[in-house]
């Protein structure tokens, strides 16, 4: 068969076949979900950790320099991820992402976020500085969240193929590490209303700060510059 034949065959089923959908108790793996129109419902929060300025780095640093420092960052997002119960979905070249799920799904994927941010300012950044003291290349990153109802399908060809989450979750998420590292950690209003009061509030201090995102339809979020230790930690 020609490639155009296939292709346009290929579109054409996609968009006549019927959707077969099941409701989700646990974040799916690829080879549990068919490659046609099939997918998986579920309630989930979304968490997207990105490092900032990434094109900075590989531009002016050597390339083993900027690999280290992305072995790094996404070594120990992917290890607080998984020690907070989050699924890592995808990993997209500088930024990881992660799916929770549960009741308590917004709080530990908050609490995620500022592990992952206490990990960089005492983990990350001193060690790189102790190995490369004369660098001036500081560690910055962001981590978005949100939650709403998902969709997983399986996407690509027979060999090559992957999930595609579909949700304003996994969209919202994502755009959110586009703003600025200033405040290294920023959630929706749905994910603030949902949290633990722990994750809230500290010694009286409120741990969140409410902003207009002017770029989404002037929707209320909230940024923090707030981390929390990991186990273990001096």
């Amino acid at each position: 068969m020609a490639l155009y034949d296939d292709l346009a065959s290929t579109v054409r089923k996609i968009f006549a076949d019927r959707w077969i959908t099941r409701d989700g108790q646990v974040v799916p793996e690829p080879e549990s979900v068919g490659l046609g129109n099939v997918g998986v419902k579920l309630k989930g929060t979304v968490l997207y950790a990105d490092l900032s300025a990434s094109t900075v780095l590989v531009d002016k640093m050597k390339d083993e320099f900027a690999a280290e420092v992305y072995k790094a960052y996404l070594h120990c997002a992917a290890k607080i991820i998984g020690s907070e119960g989050g699924a890592i979905t995808a990993y997209d070249g500088d930024r990881v992402m992660a799916v929770f799920i549960g009741g308590s799904k917004n709080t530990s994927a908050a609490r995620t976020a500022l592990k992952i941010n206490w990990a960089v300012k005492n983990i990350i950044n001193p060690l790189l500085k102790a190995q490369y003291p004369n660098t001036s290349y500081v560690v910055e990153q962001t981590v978005g969240i949100a939650t709403s109802d998902l969709l997983a399908a399986r996407t690509g060809i027979r060999g090559a193929n992957d999930l595609v989450w579909v949700g304003s979750a996994a969209n919202y998420a994502a755009k959110l590490t586009s703003l600025p590292p200033t405040f290294p950690t920023r959630i929706t209003a749905a994910v603030h209303s949902q949290l633990d009061q722990s994750l809230k509030v500290t010694n009286g201090r409120p741990m969140w700060e409410e902003v207009t995102w002017t770029a989404m339809g002037n929707q209320k979020i909230y940024r923090s510059t707030w981390w929390w230790k990991v186990p273990g930690a001096p």
